[in-house]
């Protein structure tokens, strides 16, 4: 008779339970720094046991284990020898508890006293359960930087009760971050912020965190159309529309019409409305900038100083005033936006499209070169001397 054979690890469903073990310990007050230590040993146990020997209830087990190496660490600190009593097994969670691990979490690595770089970091460590090597590899900096940052942002917790309610909207910043930080390297982190806000609105009810998974989705959607064979920028106008994914378009609007329903708008609906009606275009000549131009306005009404606290937005709605009032009108909006405004290489970006929707191939070309000498990512610096020659050429 041959041996039964050994259960395959779902190391998937190993990667998804690690959020909401590291919640529940530190949840009832343990180091954070100690805590990841502790289950990164259980999950060690875990692909050595589970294989032959697959638990009942794989979370508990995780748990328990990460429990026991944390009363291990602690006996072998003579200053701590007091609290060694107080340590006990950790029950099992109420489902309440369960649901809301990744909102704790979340709360948790977006701490304000950390900064944006590590609450990013940090996060995807933590929440995402990405290796310090991947995280690396997509800031394209080296392993051992980002080891010395998230262990700098678990020193910044070391000692702090990590149980009082957090602010959503850092929490959503941070996600947004993940998002724009780039798709490139090994690990897409688009995707993973894509997929982390997801779980989100899983744990709460709060319009814009649907709002910022809306706008993830409907940005995301058009990636395959963003840059040509040769790695080159395409602008929207010129994108093939016939390359976005209408499937992620279809949920980003399922998901945004479900926020909007609750009348509480925001900045992320309202962005992701403006995205929903540039994906629902057929063609960029079937564009519905009126409507646009009426999601800019609600927009920058959301900031009592729109210029200095959401540029882009302002800029944005330059464009969409020169769409449906002219190209006159949009360069009388970007001229008041010039003291501010205009040492940014998008300001002069803008009012290159805007000279080249009027005509004035020659302004065209003057301010896309202004943009290109501003511009400090490389492909867009490229994007934008393209712009200027194609415009002389003309």
């Amino acid at each position: 008779m041959t041996d039964e054979p050994a259960h395959r690890l779902d190391e998937g469903a190993l990667r998804a339970l690690v959020p909401g073990v590291l919640a529940s310990l530190v949840r009832r007050g343990e180091d954070f720094d100690a805590a990841e230590d502790a289950l990164q040993e259980a999950l060690l146990d875990a692909l050595r046991a589970w294989p032959e020997h697959p638990p009942r209830d794989l979370r508990a087990w995780l748990v328990t284990t990460a429990t026991r190496r944390l009363v291990d660490a602690r006996r072998s600190e003579a200053a701590r020898h007091r609290r060694e009593e107080a340590v006990r097994a950790e029950p099992r969670p109420a489902a309440a508890e369960v649901g809301d691990d990744t909102l704790f979490l979340l709360f948790c690595c977006c701490h304000p006293d950390l900064s944006p770089a590590s609450q990013v970091a940090l996060t995807l460590r933590a929440v995402g359960g990405l290796t310090t090597r991947e995280i690396a590899d997509a800031f394209y900096v080296p392993e051992a930087t980002m080891a010395q940052r998230i262990s700098r942002a678990k020193r910044a917790l070391h000692g702090r009760r990590l149980d009082q309610p957090g602010d959503l909207a850092v929490v959503l910043r941070v996600l947004y971050l993940v998002y724009t930080a780039g798709h490139a390297g090994r690990v897409d982190l688009a995707g993973e912020a894509i997929r982390l806000a997801r779980r989100l609105t899983l744990a709460t009810e709060e319009p814009e965190a649907r709002g910022l998974l809306a706008l993830m989705l409907l940005n995301h959607a058009r990636l395959p159309a963003r840059l040509d064979a040769q790695g080159r920028i395409v602008t929207l106008d010129l994108q093939d529309r016939g390359l976005w994914d209408t499937r992620e378009i279809a949920e980003g609007v399922r998901v945004l019409q479900s926020a909007l329903a609750l009348q509480r708008p925001g900045r992320y609906q309202v962005e992701a409305a403006i995205a929903a009606l540039h994906d629902d275009a057929p063609s960029a000549a079937e564009t519905d900038w009126p409507q646009i131009l009426s999601w800019y306005d609600d927009l920058v009404a959301l900031d009592d100083d729109p210029v200095r606290q959401n540029p882009a937005a302002v800029l944005g709605r330059a464009v969409a005033v020169g769409h449906v009032l002219g190209a006159a009108a949009g360069l009388r909006e970007t001229d008041r936006l010039r003291e501010v405004l205009g040492g940014r290489h998008r300001w002069h970006a803008v009012r290159g499209h805007l000279h080249e929707l009027g005509g004035d191939l020659p302004a065209a070309a003057a301010a896309y070169a202004d943009a290109a000498r501003l511009a400090t990512d490389v492909a867009e610096h490229e994007h934008l001397i393209r712009r200027a020659a194609h415009a002389n050429r003309r």
